[in-house]
């Protein structure tokens, strides 16, 4: 078999005709499969005319095969859409070269007196958005990305002499609370420490918008299995191809006027400005996560091995729906009609033939995940309704079952923080009745910021759980509280 041209501009004769107006501070797979695809689309459908140039935000390495490509890569769709299995192939051609502030400082600055440039957009991992006390205003370049972003804008800021017209509109991806607000705090805090001149801060301030966001979309990454096949079929070795699920979501807290610069609103696609961001991250978080949350210790316990499973179980399946349905979903704020889409979005997303999750992956750290995707939900439901949410507590009951570490004489193996870890350890290793254990876990303040023994009736409803898995197993309280006759 004849070997495949490499893909870049010269193979595939594709130009690099649009300005540089994109400054993207990274350039791993989910920027490339989600930021990259929207700006391509823009592009193409909604004359955006925009070229994106990369910042390596790290020392280490270089993006060579971004280079070698000259900037080209596919993105493929895969998945359940509308209840159908749908799949796309784009060609990205948006991004047209990356900058190394470490290899050339020099060239970094100089991006930054460019006149076209309006976006800064970046995804650094949790991590990046941190101050760090070391970093100075003459180092090249200091080593945080807050740091690194400081400088830059303030070279913009000296080189127009803080021109209005020439601040940025900042949309950090990273995925934090407030992470457009953090970003600004923590930027504001370097120009304090390196004691920069008050017409910069008033600049940054009134001239710049940072925009806290919420993305989502599950990118799995270079199909390594795939990949010869799929070459064959692009006429191309792609060394960068992508492939991620239909489903994407970006929610941007932002006034409408930026609707006029960045178009993302006419994308077929769920992306949206809104005032806050708040009301959509608890709906993820409760709905998408708690349900994730939930399965996996439930899933387990009924012998499942992968999220597919789960929904697709004829028993727990149907619990789940039920969760999401009549618990989860009465306590949210956001337009019913909104609610609805978003739950059946995450029902295909979890019946995605083209992503395998197992669920001992997803349950590593499940003790603050349940903390903050599960009990929110129990609480608001007691207040809104004085009753209890009979098939949360049932999966918090499995969640002080999964942490015993031990089902049906199988080790399971538990990754968590070791204060977690011992806490469970301590309580399952030694003679206490389950109402004790039930009554340890419900007060551990540490756990929950709370002592969730004050919920009315919810520690002898968790106590007749633990002791009914304990002789029985999870499945046929499911099938009970699923109505199904046993």
């Amino acid at each position: 078999m004849n070997s495949l041209p490499r893909l870049s501009r010269r193979t595939c004769a594709i130009p690099t005709h649009y300005p540089e107006r994109i400054v993207q501070f990274g350039a791993g797979n989910f920027l490339r499969a989600f930021v990259d695809w929207i700006i391509e689309v823009l592009n193409e459908q909604h004359h955006f005319a925009s070229s994106v140039v990369v910042v390596k935000v790290t020392p280490h390495d270089t993006y060579e095969e971004l280079d070698e490509q000259d900037g080209l890569f596919h993105v493929i769709t895969q998945g359940i859409q509308n209840g159908q299995y749908v799949s796309d192939t784009r060609l990205i051609t948006c991004i047209k070269r990356t900058v190394y502030p470490y290899l050339d400082y020099a060239s970094y600055l100089a991006l930054a007196r460019q006149p076209e440039i309006r976006f800064l957009i970046s995804n650094t991992t949790e991590a990046g958005i941190r101050y760090d006390a070391h970093d100075k205003s003459d180092d090249q370049p200091p080593a945080s990305f807050p740091a690194k972003l400081t400088l830059f804008l303030y070279t913009r800021y000296l080189h127009f002499a803080g021109a209005a017209d020439k601040g940025c509109i900042i949309l950090p991806t990273e995925l934090i609370e407030q992470n457009g607000t953090q970003l600004r705090d923590t930027i504001l805090r370097y120009a304090l420490q390196w004691q920069l001149e008050n017409g910069f801060i008033r600049w940054l301030t009134e001239h710049n918008l940072f925009c806290n966001t919420l993305v989502d979309r599950i990118v799995s990454g270079y199909p390594t299995e795939q990949a010869a096949a799929l070459h064959q079929t692009l006429g191309f070795e792609d060394r960068l191809l992508v492939i991620g699920e239909p489903y994407l979501s970006w929610v941007i807290e932002a006034p409408p006027i930026l609707e006029r610069e960045f178009p993302v609103t006419r994308l077929k696609a769920n992306i949206r400005l809104v005032p806050d961001t708040t009301p959509y991250r608890v709906t993820k978080v409760r709905i998408l996560n708690g349900l994730h949350t939930s399965m996996v210790m439930m899933g387990y316990l009924i012998g499942l091995e992968s999220v597919k499973q789960c929904v697709e179980h004829p028993d727990l399946g149907q619990f789940l729906s039920d969760v999401a349905d009549k618990e989860i979903i009465p306590t949210l704020d956001l337009p019913e009609s909104e609610l609805k889409q978003f739950r059946q979005d995450t029902f295909d997303r979890f019946h995605n033939p083209s992503i395998h999750h197992r669920l001992l992956s997803i349950a590593v750290n499940s003790s603050s995940k349940v903390r903050n995707r599960i009990v929110p939900s129990i609480k608001t439901y007691y207040q809104k309704h004085q009753v209890l949410p009979t098939r949360l507590v049932l999966a918090l009951a499995a969640f002080i079952r999964f942490y015993k570490g031990e089902w049906n004489h199988h080790t399971i193996p538990l990754q968590d923080e070791a204060a977690a870890l011992q806490f469970f350890n301590d309580i399952w290793g030694d003679n206490r009745t389950s109402s004790q254990r039930v009554e340890a876990v419900l007060g551990n303040t540490a756990l929950w910021d709370d002592d969730l023994n004050q919920i009315p009736g919810l520690h002898p409803l968790m106590t007749s759980y633990l002791e009914r898995m304990n002789t029985d197993g999870l499945l046929p309280i499911i099938q009970r509280l699923n109505g199904t006759p046993t």
